[in-house]
């Protein structure tokens, strides 16, 4: 029973998708830092562990709690996630996750926790009633900034001052992209459940334009920071356009996304790490 339900929890907190938070908080710690020590202080680490496992078990537990009804009915539940099984449990671990995380404003400083409350009430907002978020069209799409706040909060954590403006913008789009994106396979199995986003209401090809749009948005914040962190995410409307006008099965195409937001992200905090310890010292 035991090895039952560790093998459930960790279907549950979706492991291909881990990076989707731990990653930031990996960028945003590199950005940050300006020494190697910085870059594995213990609160950077710490704030890379909670969001690798934690925070995703939190996250889509509190999805899959409030989505029960509705994941009845979703294919996806088939095979690569899990259907919600009421055990008490996996219900106390998930709170226990949640409990965890509030321990993280004890060692962030101040000006990091307005990123941390923003993710906490994001995640739990997403799904929760009365505020479902996902359930309103254009807000569910917005509402996944929560997934970078954890990354600025890092940066902040470390740095000691915010990021620029136009690089949480362009964070913050690509986070509407990606879950927009994601929705798509999600339209059938939500219209059937009565289930508004904004895929449905966009339908399919709608949706492909907006997700490319966000993205070319996305694109030009981090351009406006650098731009050769604007070209690299160029990468995403250049993908999405290729998947809509080749006509490949989004709900295949949406598990390669994984993949490639890891090698996004490892060029990025390469690029950063270069800034601390320059390349030309690495391959001397």
């Amino acid at each position: 029973m035991g090895r039952d339900r560790l093998t459930y929890l960790v279907t549950l907190s979706r492991p291909r998708f881990w990076l989707y938070l731990a990653g930031p908080v990996v960028v945003g710690v590199a950005f940050g830092a300006t020494t190697v020590s910085e870059l594995f202080s213990p609160v950077a680490v710490l704030l890379a562990a909670y969001f690798l496992v934690p925070a995703n078990v939190l996250l889509y537990g509190v999805n899959d709690v409030f989505d029960a009804e509705i994941d009845a009915v979703n294919p996806k539940k088939d095979d690569r996630e899990a259907r919600w099984k009421g055990d008490w449990f996996v219900f106390a671990v998930v709170t226990v996750s949640g409990v965890l995380g509030l321990a993280l404003f004890a060692v962030t400083p101040t000006d990091a926790w307005p990123w941390l409350a923003g993710f906490f009430l994001l995640a739990v907002g997403y799904s929760t009633p009365p505020l479902r978020f996902k359930t309103t069209p254009f807000l569910d799409s917005l509402s996944n900034g929560l997934y970078v706040l954890p990354g600025i909060a890092a940066y902040v954590t470390v740095a000691g001052a915010q990021p620029p403006a136009a690089a949480v913008v362009g964070a913050w789009l690509w986070t509407m992209g990606m879950h927009t994106f994601s929705a798509i396979p999600d339209i059938e199995p939500d219209r059937a459940a009565g289930i508004q986003t904004t895929a449905t209401v966009l339908g399919e090809a709608r949706t492909f334009a907006y997700c490319g749009g966000v993205w070319l948005l996305s694109a030009i914040g981090f351009a406006l920071v650098d731009v050769r962190l604007g070209a690299l995410l160029l990468v995403y409307p250049v993908a999405v356009f290729f998947v809509y006008r080749s006509g490949i099965d989004v709900a295949r195409a949406y598990w390669w996304y994984p993949a490639l937001n890891t090698l996004v992200g490892t060029a990025m905090t390469l690029g950063a790490l270069w800034r601390i310890v320059p390349l030309t010292e690495v391959l001397a």
